[in-house]
């Protein structure tokens, strides 16, 4: 049976496959993407294909590979980037990655809306503006050394009642968008903060997962309105592509914080800088953004109160060795006709 990769991947999940019998593995050797034609080329043949999120698998993969591809593993919990209506339509079984990621995604959407709030790389910023202006460097240097965005005030220059005050959890309401396992693991860290209330939307209802935290089920306006932190944590798709728009924005509070872990897609980035600028939220958190990498001139990198992550929800040394040795397993299993540990059921 032979494979392709379309990425470096964390060593353990490599072992997994070169050790397995029979399998002749084609690597993308490279931390950077497989360009297009690269993908093309090396899956066809080819009866199993390991992908990663950033892998647009379509009819035209799925046409180059030909008949022989039998198997898809993608090493992420997402699958927003493969063509199942296609790959359903040609018999191909796919296996993903959930779970193993949930613990690590939960602790970076909580340390991102602590950072959020609290305004920690604002007053990161302000720090090392005082060093630099300590040091007699012209501002501009300011900005160009450190990569921060301008400080507003000059930086630490003493303690000041008012100063990068933000906003905290105890008391507050939470608003969860997908109480899946990852909505699950984001509230179970925020309770013992003292959060006071959780509301939460989605496709349907789930007092199953919404006992542990006295949950309410609410319509998206509402949960909008009430809402002091919005975390977002749902999948990508058709319904909640864009979901998080100019009409959701205008109903939350001036003093909310906003944050997003799940796709860049479910959110209208225009809405949301319009949203920020004009002060109709207080801040935003994204850890995911559309497209990835934003380009250098987005204005939602010129915000104080934007902070933006390079996707790194499951970037553990741990998770991420899991999630490459789950992929492997999914995909070794496919090819031999075997229940797989996670598959996708099309």
């Amino acid at each position: 049976m032979a494979v392709f990769v379309t990425r470096r991947i964390p060593a353990e999940g490599m072992r997994v496959l070169s050790e397995a019998a029979g399998c002749r593995v084609q690597q993308w050797d490279s931390e950077e993407p497989v360009p297009r034609s690269e993908l093309l080329a090396g899956v066809a043949g080819k009866q199993g294909l390991l992908c990663l999120l950033s892998d647009r698998v379509d009819a035209e993969v799925l046409d180059a590979a030909g008949p022989s591809l039998k198997v898809i593993s993608t090493m992420s919990v997402g699958f927003d980037h493969l063509a199942l209506d296609e790959i359903k339509k040609r018999g191909i079984r796919v296996g993903y990655t959930p779970d193993v990621l949930t613990d690590a995604t939960a602790e970076l959407s909580v340390a991102l809306l602590l950072a959020t709030c609290r305004r920690l790389p604002e007053a990161v910023s302000e720090v090392k503006t005082s060093w630099v202006l300590r040091q007699g460097f012209p501002c501009c240097f300011i900005n160009i050394s450190f990569l921060l965005t301008p400080s507003a005030s000059g930086g630490w220059t003493t303690w000041k009642p008012l100063w990068m005050c933000g906003y905290g959890l105890s008391g507050s309401t939470v608003g969860i968008i997908g109480l899946g396992r990852i909505g699950q693991a984001v509230a179970r860290r925020l309770k013992p903060f003292g959060v006071k209330n959780f509301l939460y939307t989605g496709s349907r209802p789930r007092p199953e997962n919404a006992a542990e935290f006295q949950a309410e089920f609410v319509p998206l306006t509402k949960l909008a309105q009430e809402s002091d932190f919005v975390v977002v944590t749902c999948a990508l798709t058709a319904d909640t592509q864009g979901m998080c728009n100019k009409s959701f924005f205008s109903r939350m509070k001036t003093t909310s914080v906003f944050i997003n872990t799940s796709r860049g897609a479910v959110v209208n980035q225009e809405d949301l800088y319009d949203a920020l600028v004009s002060g109709q939220i207080a801040a935003a958190g994204l850890d995911v953004t559309t497209p990835e990498p934003l380009p250098t001139d987005h204005p939602l990198l010129k915000l104080r109160n934007c902070v933006i992550l390079p996707h790194i929800g499951s970037a553990t040394y741990a998770t991420r060795s899991t999630m490459a040795v789950l992929a492997a397993d999914n995909l070794l299993a496919g090819l031999r006709g075997e229940p797989m540990p996670h598959e996708l059921l099309l």
